[in-house]
């Protein structure tokens, strides 16, 4: 079937003034470049943004110069490791100091953080950075053979993305023109899930974005209902999550495509994506692994730069630098045990939702309050199976996490977060 809304779209984007085809052809350039080029191409835009933020952003004109970054109007690379790290504390502590003092002339637009921490931070973005981030949207997507126009289907949730079913006239239009269809994660119901897989068989997208851990829990349920689900012919995009082996394996055979995952935040965009490893979008973004700690440097948002801001996250770079090979998640969901040593919540997906649950656990959520003590609440679909598997989860928890307790918390239902994402694990010290 030809595909009339491509054209339409292209048509609407010139129209309007927007600059997003024209970055996305130049990502598309880029993205060919050999090795020593794409680093020479991201050194300017790095530089180009440090001059500007010494120039008029008051935080980093004092930064910036200390961390001798900025001399005599020129950016000296060698010192970039002495700028220090920008957290949310400092963001919130400098407020408008670190706005730039020509951002209103920048078409600005105020975003939040997605809240994880339970402090959501305020952060200014503008045009520019919002059309480089559609561009590299879209670029994803045609990586995965999935065009402009082509039937797609969002498994999403954020209240600020989805008005629980109550979208207003121009999203409704926007989803008609793009050929998209919206589920809202934030009714995960057993009912809602037979409705939202009969949505998918009728409708046929050929390609679904998702929060990851949604999908994957209606994904189990499929599995365990035995329903039949259509399989989207580009794949699934995985994203506002770690997307663990376990977890991609059930999605491939539950739907029987390929699967994707994003790497990316509110703050900074989409950093990231692919299959087993992660290409960077290093157009968009200037990424440093330091200790395991990922931070990142926006190439494009002048109205706030974001310089070395830490995302909270633990990952590691390949050799070249342009791919994360390994993503393990949030700091925060990493559990810590008396030694120091970092648990991540793979161990306990695996070996809670995989190895010992034979089908007497339908859903779970481990929690660290304090070192030694382990709570893991619990949704049962089988209470006798349940206190039989339990002890063999206590004794591998044990194991891996050293002398520890464990307590069991039997609940009728465990809450997704005020975001719609489900936490499977949570350190809380």
């Amino acid at each position: 079937m030809m595909n009339w809304r491509k054209p339409i779209i292209y048509s609407l984007l010139y129209l309007s003034g927007s600059n997003i085809l024209g970055y996305l052809d130049e990502i598309k350039k880029i993205e060919n470049y050999p090795e020593e080029k794409i680093r020479r191409y991201q050194e300017r835009k790095l530089k180009k943004i440090l001059l500007h933020a010494c120039k008029n952003v008051p935080y980093y004109r004092k930064t910036l110069k200390k961390a001798e970054v900025v001399k005599n109007s020129r950016i000296d690379l060698e010192n970039f490791e002495n700028i220090p790290f920008l957290t949310k504390n400092i963001i919130r502590k400098q407020g408008k100091n670190i706005y730039s003092k020509d951002y209103r002339k920048r078409k600005p637009y105020e975003n939040t953080s997605g809240g994880s921490t339970g402090e959501p931070v305020r952060f200014i973005q503008d045009k520019r950075y919002n059309e480089w981030n559609i561009a590299n949207k879209l670029w994803i997507k045609l990586k995965a053979g999935q065009d402009i126009g082509d039937k797609e289907l969002r498994f999403w949730g954020s209240e600020r993305d989805l008005l629980e079913g109550k979208e207003s006239l121009k999203i409704r239009l926007r989803n008609w023109l793009y050929n998209r269809k919206e589920l809202n994660t934030f009714k995960m119901s057993k009912e809602d899930m037979v409705s939202y897989a009969d949505e998918i068989n009728s409708y046929g997208p050929a390609w679904i974005e998702a929060y990851v851990q949604s999908i994957y829990e209606f994904a189990k349920f499929i599995k365990k209902k035995n329903l039949k689900i259509h399989s989207p012919e580009n794949g699934i995009l995985t994203s506002a999550g770690t997307l663990y082996p376990d977890m991609r394996k059930l999605l491939e055979e539950v739907f029987r495509c390929k699967v994707y995952n994003r790497y990316g935040s509110r703050e900074v965009g989409d950093m990231a994506c692919g299959e087993d490893s992660l290409r960077l979008s290093f157009w968009n973004h200037f990424i440093e692994v330091i200790n395991r700690k990922i931070y990142v440097t926006g190439l494009n948002n002048y109205s706030m730069p974001t310089i070395r801001y830490d995302m909270g996250d633990i990952g590691k770079l390949d050799a070249d630098g342009f791919n994360l090979s390994k993503l393990e998640g949030r700091e925060m969901s990493m559990l810590r045990t008396n030694s120091g040593k970092l648990i991540p919540p793979e161990f306990f997906i695996h070996f809670i939702g995989v190895v010992y649950n034979n089908n007497s656990i339908e859903k779970f959520q481990v929690i660290q309050n304090s070192s030694g003590n382990i709570k893991i609440k619990v949704k049962l679909m089988d209470r006798n199976q349940f206190e039989k598997d339990k002890d063999k989860i206590e004794e591998a928890i044990k194991l891996e996490m050293g002398r520890c307790n464990v307590y069991w918390d039997i609940m009728d239902d465990i809450s997704a977060t005020h975001n719609g994402k489900y936490e499977y694990v949570r350190r809380e010290i």
